[in-house]
């Protein structure tokens, strides 16, 4: 039987902003405004909690959702001048929220905050972080003269250089299209695997779960990076950059699902108000967070088969 990983005990999740979008050089601007969109769409899924718990229906199965189980942290320290500084703010932010005992789900913002997430993860454990990456493209950019080191191209590499990161344990899901050839002879070099998007429609998430799960499963702590832009821009319009032929939504929260067990900390970024349909993409990433709470809250509230 292949190697597990192990899931994670009960624990409790802390949200954090990051309302920063100063290193989207391309694609458009406005994920700055996107925590404030995703906590309301929470106060929509939130209401149903009765009880200390929650009835998740695609699943038909009750579970807990204690008062405490999900808190807002307030928003990271930003300063809309300096990326430099924010990042550092974003990286505290998950060592604070990891030395108080609870797993941080942090909200972008755009994809630069990849890298802070995956800092602040790696500089809480002696151990090794894999990173579990859901995004269009590779963020491999080394760095150029119109983005810098520090973009939102960048976030995979910069993070790749984390002395503790461990890159194959890691996994980039969901790309698709055209992407730099260095960031392939990067990629190629590192030993990073890709599962592109074609590859999950293909084989489906239950199959493509389970090899990240064994995949990951040499790491000691795992962060979970979601740039919404691996969906579809029919489930996602409001998303930095518009990739056709991603994920659906259902594909998305499906694979959310089942590997939040496993997951040490949460990043989501790159939703993005401004190019948004009414609310619909900020809705998904309420969603996504929701059950990455529910399901990572307790081994026994994963969806039946993701353990076995």
């Amino acid at each position: 039987m292949t190697a597990r990983a192990l899931p994670r005990t009960s624990r409790r999740f802390t949200l954090l902003g990051a309302p920063f979008d100063g290193a989207a050089t391309l694609g458009w601007p406005g994920s700055r405004y996107a925590p404030d969109r995703i906590r309301a769409g929470m106060r929509w899924i939130l209401q149903r909690r009765e009880g200390g718990q929650i009835y998740c229906l695609d699943h038909a199965a009750l579970h807990p959702f204690p008062d405490d189980l999900l808190t807002d942290g307030g928003d990271v320290h930003t300063v809309a001048h300096d990326l430099e500084a924010t990042l550092a703010g974003a990286a505290a932010g998950v060592r604070d929220t990891l030395a108080a005992g609870h797993t941080p789900v942090l909200l972008g913002g755009d994809d630069s905050l990849l890298y802070p997430a995956a800092r602040g993860l790696a500089e809480s454990t002696a151990g090794t972080v894999a990173v579990v990456h859901l995004d269009a493209h590779l963020d491999l950019l080394d760095r150029s003269e119109q983005q810098g080191a520090h973009s939102h191209s960048s976030g995979m590499r910069r993070a790749s250089e984390l002395p503790n990161v461990d890159l194959a344990a890691s996994v980039q899901l969901a790309s698709r299209h055209f992407n730099f050839p260095s960031s392939l002879s990067f990629r190629e070099q590192a030993g990073l695997r890709n599962i592109p998007a074609a590859e999950i429609h293909r084989r489906g998430t239950e199959a493509i779960a389970e090899d990240v799960i064994a995949q990951i499963a040499a790491a000691d702590q795992v962060l979970l990076a979601f740039d919404i832009d691996c969906v579809d821009p029919a489930h996602a319009p409001g998303a930095g950059a518009h990739e056709p032929g991603g994920l659906t939504s259902f594909q998305a929260l499906d694979l959310v699902q089942r590997l939040a067990p496993y997951v040490d900390a949460l990043v989501l970024t790159e939703v993005n108000p401004l190019t948004d349909l009414h609310d619909r993409t900020a809705n998904l990433a309420a969603y996504l967070v929701a059950h990455f709470v529910v399901h990572g809250g307790s081994p026994d509230a994963a969806p039946e088969g993701a353990l076995s």
